[in-house]
């Protein structure tokens, strides 16, 4: 990989150059998290989206919603890899090594509170009580990963696989 491909990437994640101060632990967990967070909310609210549009039950807009929070949560990782030069199988494996703790905990606990809400699911696409609840989900879900991508980072897993690679 190029030197300025390495740097986009870096800037891709929100990380300084190499030649800066470092950030601290928690910026680079709270980075990750975000970064984690955005690319399973996509396929999560596609999922819920598509799932109560079709009238899906409640297991199947769940199911759903986790394979798509999966499907572009390592999207989001393994884009930025592919465009600095990776392989698809790399940049998969390192997408599967990076992301896949902290979407487990985002799904289990994302779905877990639209379950615990009373009528989230049931409610209406046009609905603050859908579209509150999903929003509130997710950000629980972000506080919830939080501390287990501190604790891989710290050890040199989870997102920083990614970058321990390139």
């Amino acid at each position: 990989m190029d030197h300025a491909a390495h740097q986009g990437h870096h800037a891709h994640h929100g990380h300084a150059a190499p030649s800066a101060a470092a950030p601290s632990l928690d910026r680079i967990a709270f980075l990750a998290t975000l970064h984690c967070l955005s690319g399973c909310a996509v396929g999560e609210v596609a999922g819920m989206v598509i799932g109560t549009a079709l009238g899906f039950s409640n297991g199947e807009t769940i199911a759903l919603a986790v394979a798509l929070a999966f499907l572009s949560g390592y999207a989001f990782t393994m884009l930025p890899l592919l465009r600095a030069g990776y392989g698809l199988r790399a940049a998969s494996k390192l997408a599967l090594l990076a992301d896949t703790a902290s979407i487990t905990v985002m799904e289990i606990v994302d779905n877990l509170v639209m379950l615990a809400i009373p009528g989230a699911m049931d409610a209406p696409l046009d609905s603050f009580l859908f579209w509150g609840s999903l929003a509130a989900a997710l950000a629980i879900a972000g506080v919830a990963a939080f501390p287990l991508n501190r604790w891989l980072i710290a050890r040199g897993q989870g997102h920083a696989v990614v970058h321990a690679h390139h």
